[in-house]
């Protein structure tokens, strides 16, 4: 068992938009995510025919990535939150299939290359048939805050 999200990163409700990590290795990791029917968005998204945001597809393979790079931290001995993830750059975005309220998803990450303090990385997410929703590249930085 994993840690809770919010050990992992900054983000807190209504923000938050991974449930649990489910796996984990050095260079992977997999998070699970329920769009839930009552979540505001869904009210001014289509309301007639909810549909979960792109953008928030999107920013939960972002959080997935920098729950990745926590734990990554921690393995090299930091403290758990003692990091912030800045995303710094959004490449090949691709959307294939629509997520609906109550879709399971499953995020993908995966690391490819680190160099000059920012870790690139290329994540995915799928609904839990093993359809592929979008695909997207992406780097983050790893902000350790200054001590006042």
């Amino acid at each position: 068992m994993f840690q809770p999200i919010t050990d992992l990163i900054p983000h807190r409700p209504p923000f938050l938009f991974i449930d649990e990590v489910v796996d984990h290795s050095e260079t992977t990791l997999t998070a699970r995510r329920r769009w839930r029917a009552e979540e505001d968005f869904y009210s001014g998204h289509y309301p007639s025919s909810p549909i979960t945001p792109g953008v928030l597809l999107c920013e939960a393979v972002f959080q997935a990535g920098a729950a990745f790079m926590s734990l990554q931290a921690q393995a090299e001995g930091a403290e758990p939150g003692a990091g912030i993830p800045l995303l710094a750059k959004i490449s090949d975005v691709r959307f294939r299939h629509p997520v609906y309220p109550g879709d399971e998803v499953f995020i993908d990450v995966v690391k490819k290359e680190a160099m000059g303090g920012f870790t690139m990385m290329s994540g995915q997410v799928k609904k839990g048939d093993g359809t592929r929703v979008l695909t997207v590249s992406f780097a983050v930085a790893w902000k350790v805050p200054e001590s006042n």
